[in-house]
């Protein structure tokens, strides 16, 4: 008790963390789902992947202490805080993450969408890439005609090679063993309009009109990667919540994690179903040190094939190949050979994290899991801190009861049974207090009412060693031998009661779902902790006092009278009768 308690004063961490239910917020309970034939993609491994992923999304919508994770062999529990759009959080997590390869066609930096003036003051004000949306509108038909080819790669031709910070712009794709590198590029959109000028004299008008739109299109895209704003977290999960709110077929813009970057990106060439297996690998042979080794299936291999051997003839940023999950770029690797074969690896400035963390994206965008919603929750914190208050009383009345019963049937015994419900209490408190911080229990309700129910039980234990004890000064014993002859018998039937209490606490935390985990896991620590209680608490202070006269002596007080109890005279051993001979000289 004495170590538990400083190391919770230690620790910083001196009240248990409050549940959703108390504290205030929502709790979704996310159930997994696998389509028909891949039953077994339910799996722990796959489940995990999904917490990272969600707990990405959490955080997109700026929650500083949401909790996400996996509860059983299926579910996955998000809790999140007071103070966050209930609708929008719902959004986030509850939809399957979709995962796509898509060529880019433009890039720029993320800079604020306010602030694009500013940016060229350090080079030429003609530059197309720094995001003057006035550009398209003063030379329309001509900007993106030609413009689209030069927008791309006059910036971006310089910024890959910076990297962001985790490698993402210096990252390649390769063949396995190649040296040959797939590098973040863009995809050239006017390879449209060469094979344009070589048609026999037809329809000029046509063509006219098939070049002014393809113009219009490329103008309008470029507006719009221009707009895009990725400089805050909001504004990139938006910016990724549109996107992923597009078809496969379409045109989107879309930010970077890091919001360095912003993209135009083109229609999806490869879909994430199509990636059979990812891996992260440490390379020693060649130096590249953390790389991510990706398999295709059948059909994922071909297309793969076929757009790697086109993006492998533009230039950079337009030969890039962004990898977009749930609208956002997670990394834009560079081609520059066609990789057939079904399988590629990613390399550049990963780390070990970021390569476990890429691969497993890779792997579960591949995999038919989705899930949905068993439950959702939302809780006010006025309404979270009246349960508390409320629990926090039906505790106390329940306690006193208690009290009051052990008094009135016990008298002084009940003094000992109220120190060892003290120290239980304490064990428990700084118990969860440190569990917290380390496992990140939760104090929710039902965990509340799992501890009023656990008073009962350890209570439970001392009637039972009490109820021996007196059973032994009934029998005519007296203190000393009864407390000791007591307690065999009374310690039987106490690990008997404790452990059923605590089978039952651990079943019901395995095959329960949401907030009874709380009941359960709360039970199962206050049996298991009533034992140490009574083993080591409660039997030797009753040793100690059994030998204080107001014990010995059955005061009338003690609880231990023998007259009260109706005691027998003590139990002797019958003596044979003395025979007396007659004769003087015999005896």
């Amino acid at each position: 008790m004495a170590a538990l308690t400083g190391g919770m004063f230690l620790s910083g961490h001196t009240t248990p963390r409050l549940g959703i239910d108390l504290a205030g917020g929502t709790s979704i309970t996310l159930s997994a789902v696998a389509e028909e034939g891949a039953e077994d993609a339910i799996n722990s491994t796959n489940l995990n992947t999904a917490v990272s992923i969600i707990e990405r999304r959490v955080n997109g919508l700026g929650v500083s202490e949401a909790e996400v994770q996996t509860q059983g062999d299926r579910n996955i529990i998000v809790n999140i805080p007071r103070g966050t759009n209930e609708d929008q959080a719902r959004e986030q997590v509850g939809t399957t993450a979709e995962l796509g390869f898509r060529p880019v066609l433009s890039m720029g930096t993320a800079m604020p969408a306010e602030q694009p003036a500013e940016e060229p003051t350090d080079g030429e004000s003609g530059e197309p890439t720094e995001g003057e949306s006035e550009e398209p509108a003063d030379g329309e038909p001509e900007e993106p005609a030609d413009g689209e080819s030069d927008e791309p790669t006059e910036e971006p031709a310089d910024e890959p090679t910076e990297g962001t910070g985790e490698g993402t712009e210096n990252q390649s794709l390769s063949a396995p063993g190649d040296a040959g590198s797939l590098t973040q590029a863009s995809y050239r959109t006017d390879e449209t309009e060469a094979p344009a000028s070589e048609e026999e004299s037809g329809d000029a008008a046509e063509e006219t009109q098939d070049q002014d739109r393809i113009a219009q299109d490329a103008a309008d895209l470029q507006a719009r990667l221009d707009e895009l704003d990725c400089s805050t977290e909001e504004a990139r999960v938006a910016a990724g919540r549109e996107a992923a709110q597009a078809q496969d077929e379409d045109v989107v813009v879309a930010c970077d994690a890091d919001g360095l970057y912003k993209y135009a990106l083109g229609p999806v060439a490869v879909p994430g179903t199509d990636v059979s297996d990812a891996a992260a690998v440490y390379d020693t042979q060649r130096g590249q040190g953390w790389i991510v080794q990706m398999e295709f299936n059948d059909a994922g291999a071909g297309k793969f094939a076929d757009i790697t051997a086109e993006l492998a003839t533009q230039v950079q940023p337009q030969n890039q190949f962004a990898i977009v999950l749930d609208g956002g770029v997670v990394s834009a690797p560079s081609v520059s050979e066609r990789l057939g074969g079904g399988s590629a690896e990613i390399s550049g400035g990963f780390t070990q994290e970021s390569a476990d963390d890429l691969a497993n994206i890779l792997s579960y965008g591949a995999l038919p899991l989705s899930f949905e919603e068993s439950s959702v929750s939302t809780v006010s914190p006025t309404l979270g801190g009246e349960q508390l208050e409320a629990g926090l009383i039906a505790g106390a009345i329940g306690l006193l009861l208690v009290i009051l019963y052990m008094i009135t049937y016990y008298r002084g015994l009940a003094l000992i049974a109220l120190a060892s419900l003290v120290v239980s209490g304490i064990l428990t408190y700084t118990i969860m207090a440190l569990l917290g911080p380390a496992i990140g229990f939760a104090l929710n309700l039902p965990a509340v009412c799992g501890a009023i129910v656990a008073i009962g039980i350890t209570a439970d234990s001392f009637i039972v060693y009490f109820e021996r004890i007196r059973d032994e000064v009934r029998e005519g014993r007296s203190l000393r031998p009864a407390v000791e002859r007591a307690w065999p018998r009374a310690r039987r039937t106490i690990l008997v009661s404790d452990f059923v209490s605590f089978l039952a606490a651990a079943v019901l935390f395995v095959v329960s779902v949401g907030k009874v985990q709380g009941f359960a896991f709360t039970l199962g620590l206050t049996t298991a902790l009533d034992v140490v209680v009574v083993f080591l608490f409660t039997k030797p202070l009753m040793t100690l006092l059994a030998g204080r006269k107001f014990f010995l002596s059955g005061h009338p007080w003690s609880g231990l009278d023998p007259k009260r109890l109706g005691a027998r005279p003590p139990l002797r051993r019958g003596r044979r009768p003395v025979t007396v001979p007659s004769d003087p000289k015999e005896a």
